[in-house]
């Protein structure tokens, strides 16, 4: 999968498990960016590869470093989807449109890819 085809952000907010791990490649290439929005506690535990710490704590921040241009396509995971939800929410306020959340978070994807 490449980023061109995740959904359309105007119709999606979500995008599965399965998805990220179609987009391992463009990940790993820095085509699409993977971010973590748990705390440091969590993301100590563990981790999905690629993937790159904004706890939502300092999002705003963190966010801001990571995604200097409207345009990088991202998507967001937390532990259950909740969070990275709120994380998308936020970017697309501010004008970063290409950016999903992880439904079920890091939880769906231990269950369903690894």
């Amino acid at each position: 999968m490449t980023p061109e085809e995740l959904p359309d952000p105007d119709t999606s907010m979500e995008v599965r498990p399965s998805d990220v791990a179609a987009l391992a490649e463009a990940i790993e290439d820095g085509r699409c960016l993977l971010i973590d929005c748990r705390e440091d506690d969590e993301w100590r535990i563990n981790r999905l590869p690629g993937a790159r710490l904004a706890p939502l704590s300092a999002f705003a921040t963190e966010a801001a470093r990571l995604l200097p241009t409207p345009d990088i396509p991202c998507v967001i995971y937390c532990h259950h989807g909740m969070r990275s939800l709120r994380a998308v929410e936020w970017l697309r306020s501010h004008g970063h449109r290409p950016c999903w959340s992880m439904a079920g978070g890091i939880h769906a994807w231990s269950e369903t890819i690894d």
